[in-house]
């Protein structure tokens, strides 16, 4: 039977031969002992994925299976844009954009794709997901506004999941950022933001006018001085 590894069916480049297996996350290595080359997506025991990245459990390997190894970086690329890229070429594959994402973690200033058995740094030019759509429902301190990301998930601004103003990266120009999990965040584009404006009101903070937008009972406001 043919050993099964994450990624390697999905990207150009994976291959598998007789003694070793190779994939975009690892340099070819020695086939592994049967019980030690399960990945969680054959191995009816492990977590679903993405449950490691998204709920911020502990990388100790469970009983039975091989520590996680350490691949260091990988061309796995993010653009400003929101496009993912290997090895220089567009990811086309939604679904498999998606399944990358759902390993997604942040640790300081690197993003690292994270399962229970490996652990690969990626590049990130400024964030990883953008925020395409906006919609709004209630007025004043009720209004709760929730934003589509590129990769079709709803996040709602609250306490957990803050809207921030910063400076673009190499840029003077400033943009809303949203927090979409654990650290990591979508910039809202302009398509999202027009109608974020529209809905910008203006409240006396430290003894000013501060312009911002009511969201779940929080405020968060333009100016980041604020």
């Amino acid at each position: 039977m043919a050993t099964k590894t994450l990624f390697p069916p999905f990207l150009p480049g994976g291959e598998e031969r007789a003694g070793v297996r190779r994939g975009p996350f690892t340099k070819a290595r020695p086939k592994m002992a049967r019980h030690a080359r399960r990945s969680f997506r054959n191995d009816p025991a492990a977590p679903p994925l993405g449950y490691t990245a998204a709920m911020g459990e502990s990388q100790a390997p469970a009983a039975g299976r091989p520590p996680q190894l350490f691949c260091g970086d990988i061309d796995i690329r993010i653009a400003g844009d929101g496009t993912w890229f290997h090895e220089g070429c567009p990811i086309g594959r939604l679904p498999l954009v998606k399944l990358f994402a759902s390993v997604l973690r942040r640790e300081d200033d690197d993003y690292w794709l994270v399962t229970p058995v490996e652990k690969a740094r990626i590049t990130v030019d400024d964030v990883p997901f953008i925020a395409v759509e906006m919609e709004a429902e209630g007025d004043g301190e009720a209004q709760s506004l929730r934003f589509r990301t590129n990769l079709d998930q709803w996040v709602s601004a609250d306490a957990g999941h803050p809207l921030a103003f910063r400076c673009l990266p190499g840029s003077d120009e400033k943009a809303p950022y949203l927090t979409v999990r654990d650290g990591l965040e979508a910039r809202v584009a302009r398509s999202a933001f027009y109608p974020l404006v529209e809905l910008c009101v203006e409240r006396e903070f430290d003894g000013r006018p501060v312009l911002g937008v009511w969201s779940d009972g929080v405020f968060f406001p333009f100016d980041d001085a604020a």
